[in-house]
């Protein structure tokens, strides 16, 4: 096996990406583009074997504060092909981020729960599971809701509970209508929706031109799309969906305070559910909910309406820290959990 770093041919290793089973639009080098225009440096680092890959990690790194030092970062990967190959890929990715100074490489594959080679590799190379409760505290969910695309249309709606489908169709009877954004100055429709329900629901939200590289290196690569729903001129939900392979993504939603009896987002999830099946994707994710499922969590109502298009709950293996540098890994992670808790301590207030 020989590692190699895709940075001249990255078709071959988008194809590797989009053809793997977990493959995820962020572990694309188009998403490393997206991350680079906000001072992240990408490497899609792969593993060959006889000249075809078997193994792949898009790595981020970015600079930290103070220290000469990066943190690197592997969204929904790595991906691989055998045990042998991701720890291939683990030995010889560690020794690419000494050479960069690296603290650590984050990693949280979108492998399910218990799967005993992930966890067998982990324990050989000695990976550190973090612990990010139940919510959201992860940089990616743990928990989503994945919805089965195979059945005809009919069927998914016949699946839906009952309140689901009454809304989609009372959206339809009041006149609501979901476009598909064919222009990339329609973005700012979807921000001013997306700065509202930031607003609202007190979350914080990334700057209109990290959109406009989305639209840039994504959207205009075939691997997203952007869906308005209107009553009339007057804009009330928006919602970004990733795709790749057979699978698509719920990943950004904004909707309007005015006019919510329209239920303009269950018909936008609705169109987007017909858009990723047309497609030719199997499986629509809804991303993240809480762990918790107790009916009383202040997060149930966002498992409710995703559980209501018929989607099921999946859990992945989690966050895992590969260190690099132990000592300064251990500053490292001391200052992140000071971090953490001033940010939930602001947003409980």
């Amino acid at each position: 096996m020989e590692i190699k770093l895709f940075r001249e041919k990255p078709a071959l290793f988008d194809h590797y990406v989009a053809t793997h089973p977990r493959g995820d639009v962020l572990q694309t080098t188009a998403w490393g583009r997206v991350k680079e225009s906000t001072g992240w440096t990408a490497h899609p680092l792969g593993v060959l074997e006889g000249g075809v890959l078997c193994a792949a990690a898009l790595i981020l790194t970015k600079p930290l504060p103070v220290i000469k030092a990066c943190v690197a970062y592997s969204p929904r990967g790595p991906l691989y092909s055998s045990p042998e190959a991701l720890s291939f890929l683990l030995k010889e990715g560690a020794r690419f981020l000494r050479s960069d100074n690296a603290l650590v490489w984050k990693m949280d594959p979108a492998v399910r729960e218990g799967d005993p080679i992930w966890l067998e590799t982990a324990r050989t190379h000695r990976l550190k599971p973090v612990d990010t409760g139940l919510d959201f505290d992860s940089v990616q969910p743990r928990h989503v809701m994945v919805l089965d695309l195979s059945p005809s249309l009919d069927t998914l709606l016949s699946k839906m509970k009952s309140k689901t489908r009454y809304n989609i169709r009372y959206a339809q009877r009041k006149g609501v209508q979901v476009q598909q954004v064919k222009e990339k100055g329609q973005l700012s429709v979807f921000y001013c929706l997306l700065q509202e329900t930031a607003q609202r629901d007190r979350f914080t939200i990334r700057s209109l031109s990290y959109f406009e590289a989305i639209w840039d290196h994504l959207i205009q690569a075939g691997l997203a799309k952007v869906f308005l729903a209107y009553h009339e001129a007057t804009p009330l939900a928006g919602a970004i969906c990733f795709r790749l392979g057979s699978r698509a993504w719920y990943v950004y939603g904004a909707s309007s305070s005015e006019q919510r009896n329209l239920q303009a987002s269950h018909l936008i999830q609705w169109e987007m559910i017909k858009w990723a099946k047309g497609t030719g994707c199997t499986v629509y994710d809804f991303r993240g909910v809480s762990g918790d499922l107790r009916p009383e969590h202040p997060l149930y109502g966002l498992y409710r309406f995703k559980e209501g298009f018929g989607a099921q709950l999946e859990t992945y293996v989690g966050e895992f820290d590969l260190p690099i540098w132990q000592g300064g890994y251990g500053l490292w992670r001391g200052g992140l959990q000071v971090h953490n808790w001033i940010r939930r301590r602001r947003r409980n207030r």
